[in-house]
């Protein structure tokens, strides 16, 4: 929420510093703080992450992306998420357009989710819709859950 609001001028002096101790932090322990994974770009877009019998769903909210700027991939047991948001320009541009106020932004992103042992990571698939991009990471046949009949004894 914090990259959706105007930063006052005091915050924009301190992004800079912020970023340099988080880079001095991953070098000294060779990863970010938890905390800090999530957002280790300009945007970190909103993610829901929904479980039924036979798999994962992360459903990813990336409005005005198409699926070739978005990478989805599996390192070290993490589902990485990447992308860049790109401004829209018109070659030339246009001489009789004023704009009076500009809001859409441009922005990489960084999302990593940890998947669970029982990921089938071979049978990963991601599509998008309507700015939408929905990644299913079905469970691995001994994860799934096995209802087993109880009998009588005779």
């Amino acid at each position: 929420m914090r990259s959706l609001l105007p930063l006052r001028r005091d915050e924009e002096m301190l992004l800079p510093m912020e970023r340099e101790f988080d880079r001095a932090l991953a070098r000294f322990f060779g990863v970010l703080p938890e905390e800090k994974r999530p957002v280790m770009s300009e945007w970190a877009p909103r993610l829901d992450i929904e479980e039924n019998e036979k798999a994962i769903l992360v459903r990813v909210d990336l409005p005005g992306m198409e699926a070739p700027e978005v990478s989805v991939s599996v390192e070290d047991g993490m589902l990485v998420l990447r992308g860049e948001r790109r401004e829209e320009r018109e070659e030339p541009p246009a001489r009789d357009r004023t704009y009076h106020r500009t809001e859409r932004f441009v922005a990489r992103f960084y999302r990593a989710v940890k998947l669970p042992p029982g990921a089938d990571v071979e049978h990963i698939a991601a599509a998008t819709r309507a700015g939408v991009l929905t990644v299913t990471i079905p469970k691995k046949v001994e994860a799934m859950p096995r209802k087993i009949e109880v009998k009588p004894e005779a």
